[in-house]
């Protein structure tokens, strides 16, 4: 069984399947040192993270330890549109723990600025 982490419909509120193979601790700290690990992860015309930012729409851990991310951008013609899976791929990988990591680029539904946390949007002076 998967363990399915809703990461953005309310940013740091992580919801986990039951049944997982992976330990709950261990599965704690990979979710915990995943999320760490997307904030370093910023769109270089923004200054907040992508994951402050709402572009992380799911993040899903298998029982084999590999990571699944749908994740979207602020626009379909952002200019790293290209290079920022491969960001968010090499950032997540470098967790203890994971085996692999599949990026997916989504836009249904489209980002708005209603998926941003309050961090980012004091980041942004957005209040």
């Amino acid at each position: 069984m998967n363990a399915a982490n809703p990461i953005n419909d309310a940013p740091n509120a992580l919801q986990v399947s039951p049944g997982s193979a992976i330990p709950p601790e261990e599965l704690d700290r990979m979710t915990d040192d995943i999320i760490a690990a997307l904030k370093t992860v910023y769109d270089p015309e923004i200054p907040a993270d992508i994951y402050e930012l709402g572009l992380i729409y799911r993040v899903d851990i298998d029982d084999d330890r590999n990571v699944n991310i749908d994740m979207t951008l602020t626009a379909p013609g952002c200019p790293v549109a290209g290079e920022m899976p491969g960001w968010v791929e090499n950032a997540v990988a470098t967790v203890q723990g994971v085996q692999g990591v599949k990026v997916n680029m989504v836009f249904d539904p489209p980002w708005d600025q209603s998926r941003m946390s309050d961090e980012a949007r004091v980041a942004l002076d957005m209040w």
